[in-house]
Parts: structure tokens; C-alpha cells; sequence
């Protein structure tokens, strides 16, 4: 099994490790698109307007800018450490088996592609979504680098990225994208929404409750009864997992 998470914009502030290295991250064939991007986000944040090239808000725009300056010489720290956000509250890494989660889960990002849990890297801020002058937007530099580049090999393939970081890569087979729903009963009707904030949390405790279980599931099927068994409510729609909170 191989989960594959978006990043979080809420980041750890600083590492406590030695420079970037490109050459020991993880899926090294991605290399020269973080260069490009690399090169490209640097003198995007020379420029008099680059707050608004890379969609900083006012209040951060300082801190996000010297962070992103300070790209090759900041010290470093784990995957694993640097992704604070709802999802990574939830999926709680420090409590789960370091080697089964970083076998198994894949971290997509604006800047670094896709990543490993024990990949070093500086705290840094880029969204998928962002056009770069002259590149243009990243999810159009991604895609051919991700279909030449990433190779997870066997395996059912979790999908629970968010849609810019889930239209850069598509799995060669089939994968299964875990959807959450919140469902309500409005005059004796059952009525399902989508959910934005839960479903990050729900995503996240789902990938946790997996790892923690040892689960390997094979098939969408095992998927399903998998996470059942662990507590949630779930249910298959094609290629998608639906899991139904209820208020």
C-alpha cells in the first residue's frame, strides 16, 4: 500500500540540520525540475511584486519570502517534522513505526515534487497552484517530470491529495481517492456534503489508523474493509473511498 499526501501550508519555522542537498532526496530522477523550480522561485522573490506572484497573504509575506530566500543555505529537517497542518495532526508520525510509515507514504509538493518522510529539506512556502515566471504554473512543469520520475511498484495506491497536488501524478494502475462527506438527516432525508477542514483531519486519522494496524490491503475491496474494521464509515463508489461522517 502506498498513501500519497499533500503537503500542509503550516510548516515547522526551522530546521536544525545541514543544508539542502538535492542529491540525497528521495526519487533523485526529479532532481532537475527542483532545480528549475528552485531557480525560478528564487527570482520570483526578487521581484517587487512577488508577494503577489506567490499568493502570500500581507501578514506573512516577510517571513514567507525570507524563508523561501534562504532556500539552499537554511538547515534542514525531516519530512516528517516539517508538515504541522490539520492532516499531520492527525496522522500523529511520531506515534506510528518510523520505517512502515516511510516505506509507504508519499509527500507531494509546489517545490520538491514528490517526497519521502525521512527526506531533508528547509521550511519553505510554494503552492502547487502558483504560475512562476517564466515556467508558468507547476502542476504544467510537474506532470512530465512525475511520469517519468516517480515508480512506487506494486501496491494499492491511497490517494488523499488535495486537486493540484492529485492532477500532477495519476498511478499507472488503479488507485483508490479517499473522499469525506458529512451527512445529515434534513427532514427525514439523509443529505451529504463535502467537507473542507474535517476532511483533512478524517484523512489523516484514517492513513494513521493503517499504519498503525499494519494493514496492506490489495484490492479497493480489502480498502474498504480495512478501514471499516477500524472504526470508520465508508463505503465504495467506483474508484473512490467515501467516507461519511455523520453530524
Amino acid at each position: 500500500m502506498h498513501i500519497l499526501l499533500p503537503p500542509s501550508e503550516k510548516k515547522a519555522t526551522a530546521g536544525d540540520g545541514p543544508p539542502l542537498d538535492l542529491g540525497s532526496l528521495s526519487f533523485p530522477d526529479l532532481n532537475p525540475a527542483r532545480e528549475r523550480v528552485l531557480t525560478a522561485l528564487g527570482e520570483a522573490c526578487e521581484r517587487d511584486d512577488a508577494a503577489d506572484v506567490l499568493g502570500f497573504p500581507a501578514g506573512q509575506k516577510d517571513d514567507a519570502l525570507a524563508r523561501n530566500r534562504a532556500l539552499r543555505t537554511a538547515p534542514t529537517l525531516p519530512v516528517a517534522r516539517l508538515y504541522t497542518g490539520v492532516l499531520y495532526d492527525n496522522l500523529n508520525l511520531p506515534s506510528l513505526d518510523e520505517r512502515a510509515a516511510a516505506d509507504r507514504i508519499v509527500v507531494f509538493s509546489g517545490l520538491w515534487g514528490a517526497l519521502r518522510l525521512t527526506d531533508r529539506i528547509p521550511p519553505y512556502r510554494l503552492a502547487m497552484a502558483v504560475s512562476l515566471p517564466p515556467r508558468g504554473r507547476l502542476g504544467a512543469l510537474w506532470r512530465p517530470a512525475m511520469r517519468d520520475a516517480l515508480r512506487l511498484g506494486d501496491g494499492l495506491v491511497v490517494d488523499m491529495r488535495s486537486g493540484p497536488y492529485a492532477s500532477v501524478w495519476k498511478a499507472p494502475r488503479p488507485a483508490v481517492a479517499v473522499r469525506v462527506f458529512r451527512e445529515r438527516i434534513i427532514g427525514g432525508v439523509p443529505e451529504r456534503s463535502v467537507v473542507s477542514h474535517m476532511a483533512k483531519a478524517t484523512r489523516g486519522e484514517i492513513a494513521h489508523d493503517l499504519l498503525a494496524a499494519g494493514a496492506d490491503p490489495r484490492t479497493p475491496e480489502e480498502l474498504l474493509k480495512a478501514v471499516v474494521d477500524l472504526g470508520h464509515t465508508a463505503e465504495l463508489n467506483g474508484t473512490s473511498l467515501d467516507v461519511v461522517l455523520h453530524a
